[in-house]
């Protein structure tokens, strides 16, 4: 649902007209705003979108009603809270399909979910992040988390270090030097020298591997899909939780990831 807010409530001071040159940032506050309400998955209030931007109240309330007019932003009533709006989701669908990532890409990750059982996820790098752009369940009742849209850390997963590992040489220097290589579980490799030579690990080998260091209780493997210059422009992986699947038999799975990343590599634009 979503309701039209143009005006300030009536506590709030109103601001100056913006003046055109600083139009250009606005659109940069709004964009923002968007970013911080993708991270919250139940909503925000505008109040506490406004400390987390640190923004004044008035123009955070101000662009979230040009958003919410425009279907960027959805409000709900009841709550008070501003979620993400079906326009985002459409944008984004868009973007998948231009990239191949819908259209292209599931079937094959539906055929290799049908041979593991597992679910298969398909990664791309977003700055220090990964990004998953798609993702097919496996028939278990137990479901991996990392839906489509899902931000997650490059150090601590397969499909970020594979993307790490096999990234153009300066930008693998960068990121080894630049991570910010948080504990997300007891497993999770803080040390930057440990981290070096995983990755180093990883291009001797092929594959990458997350061992309950993302989070506890699952484990995954990932391969790079390369492109011409033998730089991965996305990874493939499958994930499981540890109870079902020992490494080794998650291990076992590497040849067909493979095989599945090359003919990805071949058919989605390598962007």
């Amino acid at each position: 649902m979503s309701v039209n807010q143009t005006t300030a409530p009536d506590d709030v001071a109103a601001e100056p007209k913006a003046p055109k040159g600083d139009r250009t940032d606005m659109v940069g506050k709004a964009l923002g705003l968007l970013v911080l309400l993708g991270d919250e998955p139940r909503g925000a209030s505008a109040a506490e979108i406004s400390r987390r931007a640190d923004l004044p109240f008035s123009t955070t309330y101000r662009l979230l009603g040009s958003l919410t007019r425009d279907g960027f932003v959805d409000y709900e009533p009841d709550g008070r809270r501003y979620h993400l709006g079906l326009r985002i989701f459409q944008l984004g669908q868009r973007v998948s399909n231009h990239h191949g990532f819908a259209g292209t890409a599931l079937p094959v990750l539906r055929r290799v979910t049908e041979q593991t059982g597992e679910a298969t996820i398909l990664s791309v790098r977003d700055g220090h992040h990964h990004l998953t752009v798609n993702k097919v369940d496996g028939p278990q009742t137990f479901r991996v988390t990392s839906d489509p849209g899902h931000l997650g850390a490059l150090h601590a997963t397969a499909v970020g270090k594979a993307l790490v590992a096999f990234a153009e040489d300066a930008e693998r220097e960068a990121l080894l030097g630049e991570l910010e290589l948080e504990p997300l579980t007891e497993h999770t490799i803080t040390d930057r020298g440990a981290f070096r030579a995983e990755v180093e690990k990883v291009r001797r080998q092929g594959y990458a591997v997350m061992d309950e260091e993302n989070e506890n209780g699952m484990r995954a493997v990932a391969v790079p899909l390369l492109n011409s210059q033998g730089h991965a422009f996305a990874s493939l992986a499958t994930a499981v939780p540890v109870f079902r699947l020992s490494m080794e038999a998650l291990l076992a799975h590497v040849p067909l990831l493979q095989d599945a990343a090359a003919e990805l590599a071949a058919r989605l634009p390598q962007r």
